[in-house]
């Protein structure tokens, strides 16, 4: 069989039933993106702030299945001058420096990121109207951990009751602990504990957690005198407040930093968290356990074989911060998140 020469009859061409133009997969560098950042989302549309001017923009197709949420800076393209009617296209999400994440409860493998690139947590917490949850501190304390983040414990409506025991218990964590009660006579400005909070806060990215009906919304009205954020009571038959925000909201501070004030919360599920990186936040009770623990030690107490009480003995700041850190881990063992 002689070979013979092929041309352009030999070549069997399939129609494109969905057009003659083949689609390509090579998508656009989207060089010209203008930098912005998450501050509200809403049902598929994004409120994004660049360079002050609010924004509204979707998602763009390229991002695939790729999540945003509050905090994400991201790129921008399209018609970015923020007026009404306009929309523009978010084409890219810059890698995240930190993620608060939680889970439904802890059995749950679905992990939800809250929260993208913020520094630190301000878990708000009342002394009293309703009671304050030492568990649901825990938990919030966990993920923070976890997350690198700062965390300050905000205790509000301390008009009402002492905070010295959840100092005693919180303090030898290196959580500093800030009361306020910005409802009492002279308003905001007369309260040197939200004096103090607000110095926290600037120049920082914070997150503010907490039950419903513990003053967030109040304290955000506070700190961001355009906020209007809706307040709740606390019911006195179940001593929980009812949800007034319904959605997470970032404010810039007039002094500099931002907050994130997010829904109240009923559960912070830890199933994403592993508790073998608990005492990693813990430098010298880390080091400690390095040392003197035998592989594998869960670190419950001297009966299991822990060697953490030895070392803390003759130490009460030592001993406080094992048995602190011991409770965390507790927290996160229980498996009913709370």
């Amino acid at each position: 069989m002689t070979p013979r020469e092929y041309d352009e009859s030999d070549a069997r061409v399939r129609p494109n039933r969905r057009g003659s133009r083949p689609r390509t997969k090579i998508r656009p560098a989207h060089e010209d993106a203008v930098p912005g950042t998450v501050v509200g989302v809403d049902r598929g549309r994004y409120t994004t702030r660049v360079d002050g001017t609010q924004v509204i923009a979707v998602k763009a197709r390229e991002l695939g299945r790729r999540g945003l949420v509050i905090g994400d800076a991201v790129g921008i393209v399209g018609d970015v001058s923020g007026r009404p009617d306009t929309l523009a296209r978010i084409v890219r999400r810059d890698e995240r420096r930190t993620a608060l994440r939680r889970t439904a409860d802890d059995t749950d493998i679905t992990e939800r990121v809250i929260v993208a690139n913020a520094d630190q947590l301000a878990i708000v917490t009342a002394l009293a109207d309703p009671e304050p949850n030492a568990r649901m501190i825990d938990r919030c304390l966990v993920a923070a951990f976890d997350a690198r983040m700062t965390a300050l414990l905000v205790l509000t409506k301390a008009d009402l009751a002492s905070a010295d025991p959840l100092r005693a218990a919180y303090e030898p964590l290196g959580v500093r602990v800030i009361e306020t009660s910005v409802l009492r006579a002279g308003g905001p400005a007369a309260d040197p504990g939200f004096l103090d909070l607000r110095a926290s806060l600037a120049g920082l990215t914070t997150v503010m957690v907490g039950y419903s009906g513990v003053g967030k919304s109040t304290l955000v009205n506070a700190l961001v005198p355009d906020a209007g954020r809706a307040v709740g009571v606390v019911n006195d038959v179940t001593g929980r407040g009812r949800h007034t925000s319904t959605s997470a909201v970032m404010y810039e501070l007039p002094g500099g930093g931002r907050i994130v004030d997010t829904p109240g919360v009923r559960s912070f599920g830890l199933a994403h968290v592993d508790p073998e990186h608990f005492i990693l936040a813990f430098p010298d009770v880390a080091a400690a356990a390095d040392e003197h623990c035998p592989r594998a030690c869960a670190h419950e107490s001297a009966e299991s074989g822990c060697a953490l009480d030895a070392w803390a003995a003759g130490s009460p700041d030592r001993h406080v911060r094992v048995e602190s850190i011991r409770r965390l881990l507790a927290s996160r063992a229980a498996g009913d998140a709370y």
